[in-house]
């Protein structure tokens, strides 16, 4: 599958809005960072619409809008077309003008700091817990439903810490099994700096600010060489000029990238019949917190069968669900919200039977079945997934 990759290079402050309203007097609107990878599939396909021509005519936006003109690769907003949005992440510009992706942190990397302000890496392993000769209804309980539990095991107590992320280089020893260094970290301050801006809400009938109605909201600068890399399949994105990126549609340099990502050794992987899951993009799954592909069994297992790949679920480190929703420009309306799985969860796959090139395929599919449960979503890069051994 041919992918074509952009750097997306903000030219302006960003505002990167979640779902959460704002705009009440004293309300506070929080950047979401990262965006969901809708941001990208929106600035791109606007850019492609404006530009972009039909029997050597401009696209009709309006006719467009109301799915009487398709576009070749976008189809329409009822029935998208082959454009899909296959990876979303930030990425900076080396100084050679190389591309280097950056990687949020999956859920089974817990970092910590020492008192010298030293980051520390540590991973939580797969563990059956034996149950132990105690009266009923005393030792450790949970609802998991799997037979292992992701512990993190510890000499001595620690508070995790946020705000850091894997460089290339450490995610590819993450793809390997390996456990990332501390110097392959980079923090959060290193790449982008919370601007609060202060708003002042409107009355609808005057047409002057209204009495008492101050909010605030948080922008996002970038520092310099700090942006987004996209990845786009079954179209060809426009390689220079702008976009209109995140909320307020502020201006963004859109440049052709031609970076070298780390992937998982897939005959390895085959070999070892075990790996890992791990979701690139936020989920959006009927069962929650359980991916597309997944079933539970009879006996109360949890199997996988998708795209050639069959496999045993026996762990899962899933964060808290978070919500995405967005706003339709061709219906002028809010999408619809939806409970997602957060980028990096991650699901410990045993007894796997694949080829190579199924796992391949499932990479490249994501997690879609060949129907497709939302065709929208998944051309706005929703369940796009890694492979680590």
């Amino acid at each position: 599958m041919s992918v074509e990759y952009r750097f997306l290079e903000p030219l302006d402050v960003l505002f990167l809005r979640g779902n959460k309203l704002f705009g009440d007097p004293g309300s506070h609107g929080e950047a979401l960072i990262p965006p969901w990878p809708s941001v990208a599939a929106g600035a791109i396909r606007s850019r492609m619409l404006a530009e972009d021509r039909i029997d050597g005519q401009p696209i009709d936006l309006a006719a467009f809008a109301k799915s009487e003109v398709e576009h070749p690769t976008l189809g329409t907003p009822a029935v998208p077309g082959s454009f899909r949005v296959t990876a979303f992440q930030l990425a900076r510009r080396l100084a050679d003008g190389r591309v280097e992706a950056l990687y949020q942190m999956p859920a089974d990397l817990v970092v910590s700091e020492s008192a010298n302000g030293v980051a520390t890496i540590r991973t939580l392993t797969p563990i059956a817990l034996t149950p132990s000769p105690l009266p009923t209804g005393a030792g450790l309980q949970s609802s998991a439903p799997l037979p292992l539990l992701p512990v993190l095991a510890e000499s001595e107590r620690s508070k995790p810490t946020a705000g850091y992320w894997l460089t290339q280089a450490g995610w590819a020893k993450y793809l390997a099994g390996a456990s990332p260094q501390s110097n392959d970290l980079v923090k959060s301050s290193a790449l982008w700096q919370i601007d609060p801006r202060v708003g002042v809400g409107l009355d609808t009938d005057t047409r002057r600010a209204a009495d008492g109605r101050l909010f605030t909201v948080q922008a996002v600068a970038m520092q310099a060489g700090i942006g987004f890399l996209a990845a786009v399949s079954g179209a060809m994105p426009p390689a220079a000029g702008s976009v209109r990126l995140g909320g307020d549609g502020r201006a963004a340099a859109i440049q052709r990238a031609d970076p070298t990502l780390p992937v998982a050794d897939y005959a390895a992987l085959a070999q070892a019949r075990r790996c890992r899951l791990v979701l690139s993009t936020p989920g959006v799954f009927p069962l929650g917190w359980l991916p597309t592909g997944f079933s539970q069994q009879a006996d109360g297992s949890y199997r996988f069968d998708l795209h050639g790949v069959k496999a045993r679920l026996v762990c899962a480190a899933v964060p808290r669900a978070e919500v995405v929703s967005g706003w339709d420009l061709a219906r002028k309306e809010p999408k619809p919200a939806q409970r997602a799985a957060p980028t990096g969860s991650v699901y410990w796959l045993d007894d796997v039977e694949a080829t190579p090139e199924s796992l391949r395929k499932l990479a490249e599919q994501g997690l879609w079945s060949d129907a497709c449960e939302d065709a929208a979503r998944r051309a706005e890069g929703f369940n796009r997934l890694w492979l680590a051994a």
